[in-house]
């Protein structure tokens, strides 16, 4: 696989943003230091968590208005940030085409498999199907699931969502607890992932991370403004990694020449989490340069779960990221 097919694979399977989005009304402000500079430049994250009022339109920070008739409770999602949310909400989606949700801080495995799901997978996921399912909203991400909206028009209301940043997530979650009514719910679960960052910000480590992805031998970094949980990064470590566009990426000789301390690593599988042997750490590790990084010597190689650090772009997910991003770096 060449590193431009596998930058187009992570792109549509794990939609990778490529630009950031405009501030708007629905996401709530943040008074936190800019993403990817050094915690200590500006103010740390705020943990003031605004309230929430109940509502039939929002206007979400794209500039996407969504209006309900009612508070929609069966809800279908075909991008995991909507399963996030969901829980977050103390929601459960009718359908899904998520795995996040068998991760064991979310609904665990048994519980999610009893959450049917949206034939036609992430990519291509079937019209008729969905509208079978008899939902009152889908959330899809834009750029792979807008083409469903004339399909979908007159049998259901389709919210097309494109996160880029922490702050995008807070604003849907706060959006959708609106439409939802779970406004307690909603204020809740922004302020303890608030908490969390401004927490992990105050204790932020001197050491230099990097968060690899890929598949085989062939790998990507993930880099703020592309990736949302990579955003978090240069607020609890140094991560001097930028981005270089679609096709640009970074050669293991210059992973190696930044001296990496921390290294977390997805693995892109289909069809379940990837075994030992096939993980991509493991696929490295016959690279002479691979075996030279500071992070490989010491044992400091996390392979994580692509489903929570890729996908999940939610409150919760980037918790998770958050949790196990300062275990590693202590």
């Amino acid at each position: 696989m060449s590193r431009t097919t596998l930058y187009a694979l992570r792109r549509l399977a794990l939609s990778a943003v490529i630009a950031s989005t405009l501030a708007g009304c629905g996401t709530a402000a943040d008074t936190g230091a800019a993403d990817g500079k050094p915690a200590g430049t500006t103010a740390r994250t705020g943990t003031e968590v605004k309230p929430i009022k109940a509502a039939r339109t929002i206007t979400d920070s794209r500039g996407t208005t969504v209006t309900t008739k009612q508070p929609p409770r069966r809800i279908v999602c075909l991008v995991a940030l909507c399963d996030d949310m969901l829980a977050e909400l103390g929601m459960t989606p009718t359908a899904t085409n998520s795995r996040l949700l068998a991760h064991e801080k979310f609904l665990g495995p048994r519980k999610a498999a009893a959450v049917p799901t949206v034939p036609g997978g992430f990519l291509s996921p079937e019209a008729e199907a969905i509208v079978g399912f008899k939902p009152d909203l889908v959330i899809g991400l834009e750029d792979t699931h807008g083409k469903l909206a004339p399909a979908l028009r007159g049998a259901t209301t389709f919210w097309p969502v494109q996160p880029a940043k922490w702050q995008d997530s807070v604003g849907y979650l706060r959006d959708l607890a609106a439409l939802t009514g779970r406004t307690r719910e909603g204020e809740r679960a922004e302020r303890a992932f608030r908490e969390k960052l401004a927490a992990a910000e105050a204790e932020r480590s001197d050491q230099t991370a990097l968060v690899m992805f890929g598949s085989d031998e062939n790998f990507g970094v993930a880099t703020p403004g592309n990736d949302v949980a990579a955003g978090l990064l240069p607020k609890v470590a140094h991560y001097p990694w930028k981005s270089r566009g679609v096709d640009g990426s970074y050669a293991m000789e210059e992973i190696l020449a930044r001296d990496v301390d921390v290294l977390f690593v997805e693995t892109l599988s289909f069809g379940g989490p990837a075994k030992p042997g096939e993980r991509l750490s493991d696929k490295l590790a016959a690279n002479p340069l691979w075996k030279r990084i500071p992070a490989v010597k010491n044992g400091k190689v996390v392979e994580v779960d692509p489903e929570v650090w890729a996908k999940g772009r939610g409150t919760r997910s980037l918790g998770i990221v958050l949790d196990e991003a300062r275990a590693a770096l202590r």
